[in-house]
């Protein structure tokens, strides 16, 4: 065999490697090098450089929202490609001094035409090793075609269900979901019942985040389908929340809110880890002390009955501490905005307009309906 055959055995075998750790392995894989992490890394940074040139919000996000869907296609043609190439490769340099070996492009065209099983038959083999390639790569073929088409049902139901409770936090959290408004429509008679019932149910929703963002990393580059909604402000109101109920003294729901906190937190660190996104600092207090004191009056206008007294605050500050440098990573590297703490003003909610205006009687004209799509 020629050196350019070993050349095409190491092909083959890298992009089965590759496949098998993305599409059958559901863990996280730490080799020190990974085609398809490069892939994403050399195609993300340059899609990622281009919508931060576009101004407006919604034509951005929309830009952003193909980078998901298109890479994990292009990413299956370069599998393709791969296959294809490094058998074309082994049945050229199959035989070193066979004057009646094919040319390069002729070995190019029979890898083709076996890969994908088209079975035209007017390129035959004419050794017995070829012969063993020809049914080996069919078969590979085959099994490849059945591996994509495996995949993106998994990719998307993971998606779908990452998605239906960011749309159910539209009417509970506002749009864009903030703590305040989370809070403060779980005010009154069974409100805390209510707030201790979503906290678990986003315990829940966090863990499933953590398994299948980590075991499919590309489901997090999948926009939601409104601008103003994304998986990661979701997470980001939901500790928010959390961290003040805890630092504050709410008791009624203080043990689910503990643990609601640990895990949405625990996700938030390890996708962080998944991309290589070091935390950092945020460039701006999310907080600052006029944005809290809105925020502590809003909460006791809803009827929370709160501490702010210096140990408090400290407890506050100390758990922000614990999750914002990270959320601060990854809101840069995937190009997310991050919600306030607070809304500096009232902004309709998504599921009040409609493309022909606000929903009359539930959203007064003085509210702005934001960045929702429907108000296109």
């Amino acid at each position: 065999m020629q050196p350019i055959a070993f050349v095409g055995i190491f092909i083959i075998l890298l992009m089965l490697l590759e496949a098998f750790e993305t599409v059958v392995l559901p863990r996280r894989v730490t080799r020190w090098f990974r085609l398809t992490r490069l892939y994403y890394i050399c195609t993300w940074v340059p899609w990622k450089w281009i919508a931060a040139r576009i101004k407006g919000m919604r034509q951005r996000e929309t830009f952003l929202s193909f980078y998901g869907p298109l890479s994990l296609l292009i990413l299956f043609a370069i599998w393709g490609v791969g296959l294809l190439v490094g058998f074309a490769l082994l049945y050229y340099g199959n035989e070193k001094h066979d004057p009646s070996r094919p040319s390069l492009a002729l070995c190019f065209y029979l890898s083709g035409t076996t890969l994908f099983t088209l079975g035209i038959g007017d390129v035959t083999p004419h050794t017995a090793i070829e012969r063993v390639l020809i049914v080996f790569e069919s078969g590979l073929g085959l099994g490849f075609l059945a591996l994509v088409v495996s995949y993106l049902p998994v990719i998307y139901s993971a998606f779908s269900r990452r998605e239906v409770s960011i749309v159910l936090l539209d009417a509970r959290a506002g749009s864009p979901p903030t703590a305040a408004e989370l809070l403060r429509r779980h005010n009154g008679p069974h409100g805390m019942e209510a707030l201790r019932q979503l906290f678990a149910d986003w315990e829940r929703w966090s863990a499933e985040l953590l398994e299948s963002h980590i075991s499919y990393p590309v489901v997090s580059y999948f926009r939601s389908q409104h601008s103003n909604e994304s998986w990661l402000a979701a997470l980001t109101t939901i500790l928010d929340a959390t961290a003040l109920l805890m630092a504050m003294g709410e008791s009624a729901c203080a043990r689910q809110a503990k643990l609601t906190f640990a895990m949405c937190r625990h996700t938030l660190v390890d996708l962080s880890q998944v991309f290589h996104a070091r935390p950092v600092s945020p460039k701006e207090d999310r907080l600052p002390e006029p944005e809290f004191l809105r925020l502590r009056e809003a909460l006791e206008q809803a009827g929370y009955q709160l501490q702010y007294d210096e140990h408090t605050m400290k407890k506050l500050k100390d758990l922000r501490l614990l999750y914002e440098p990270y959320l601060e990573a990854l809101s840069r590297f995937l190009f997310v905005v991050v919600p306030p703490w607070i809304l500096a003003k009232e902004i309709a909610d998504n599921w009040k307009t409609t493309a022909w205006g606000r929903i009359s009687g539930l959203a007064s004209k003085q509210v702005d309906v934001g960045l929702d799509d429907h108000a296109d």
